[in-house]
């Protein structure tokens, strides 16, 4: 409609049944627009929910290894922590211990460090290496 004097505007909107809806105040003159306002606050739900819809949040893959694991197995972990980070999702290295070798723990740090020292071209420690009841863990961001 171009510039019009605010009284002239809400007459327009109230001969159409709608609502003067203030867009921008800070711009001069403020920019208005006649809408049916239930309508405009029904879009912007749907627009709020799509967007929301959207989001993706961020996604914590767990990869569990034993202090005695295998070659093999160890290589299998080691190529999906990698795949995972390839993604852009964090990893949870985790290390549980079982019986025993809760005494033996130097020997999940072991594991720990290798396979951080492996993965270290594909993502980077955050934070400290912590110790829960049975298990030792530590979280990997991707680059």
């Amino acid at each position: 409609m171009g510039v019009v004097p605010l009284d002239e505007a809400r007459r327009r909107a109230e001969g159409d049944n709608l609502d003067l809806l203030l867009i921008s105040n800070t711009t001069t003159p403020p920019v208005c627009k006649i809408v049916d306002f239930g309508q405009y606050k029904y879009q912007q739900q749907k627009k709020d929910k799509l967007a929301k819809k959207n989001v993706k949040g961020q996604v914590v893959k767990e990869v569990k290894l034993s202090p005695r694991i295998s070659d093999h197995d160890y290589l299998v972990r080691l190529n999906r922590g990698i795949k995972f980070l390839g993604k852009g999702y964090k990893v949870k290295l985790t290390v549980y211990f079982k019986g025993r070798l809760m005494t033996r723990q130097e020997l999940g740090v072991a594991v720990l460090d290798r396979f951080i020292k492996e993965i270290a071209e594909h993502g980077t420690k955050m934070g400290d290496t912590l110790r829960g009841h049975r298990s030792i863990y530590t979280m990997i961001n991707p680059k």
